[in-house]
């Protein structure tokens, strides 16, 4: 990484998570989640980060460190697109420390996911960003990501969800 004054700086790392993590992993999901002003709706647990991250590994984090301290991290999953043949990498949550942006770390820690989705061929990284989250979105822009406006995510949880699996077994009988 290169400081303001274009000289190289080393400080800024990116790992992948290990186990000893899962703490810090939640801490950076619930400091997330009040930016977005959703942090009644976190139940993650480290019991459960443990058995989905690090158990079943079905999804994947990698902690961004300036001087040896965590200051962010990216929480992501493959994917696969059908019209490509090829699996993606989709980004499920980026976080940088608020004391911590402008720094460049967010798009360091993209240009790594990119650099991985490329190393395991994936022809896509995607997220999802807030409607009203402009900081990002012009952000987001700025590195060549184009909106998806012509797509609407949809979402089936909780009653929905239990109802509709339900229905699966309506059909057979």
């Amino acid at each position: 990484m290169k400081d303001l004054a274009g000289e190289k700086d080393n400080r800024f790392k990116v790992r992948f998570a290990v186990e000893s993590d899962v703490p810090l992993i939640l801490n950076f999901i619930k400091d997330l989640a009040e930016y977005e002003k959703l942090l009644s709706e976190v139940v993650a647990t480290e019991e459960l980060l443990k058995e989905f991250l690090f158990e079943r590994k079905v999804a994947e984090v990698v902690i961004g460190e300036y001087d040896g301290e965590p200051v962010g991290f990216a929480l992501f999953f493959h994917n696969f697109s059908t019209f490509l043949g090829r699996p993606g990498i989709y980004l499920e949550d980026l976080y940088i420390k608020p004391e911590m942006r402008g720094k460049g770390f967010g798009k360091i820690m993209l240009a790594f996911l990119a650099k991985l989705a490329l190393e395991r061929n994936c022809g896509r990284l995607e997220w999802s960003c807030l409607d009203w989250n402009e900081p990002s979105i012009k952000f987001y822009r700025q590195i060549g990501a184009v909106p998806m406006d012509e797509w609407t995510v949809y979402r089936v949880h909780d009653k929905a969800l239990m109802d509709l699996a339900k229905r699966f077994d309506e059909f057979f009988t």
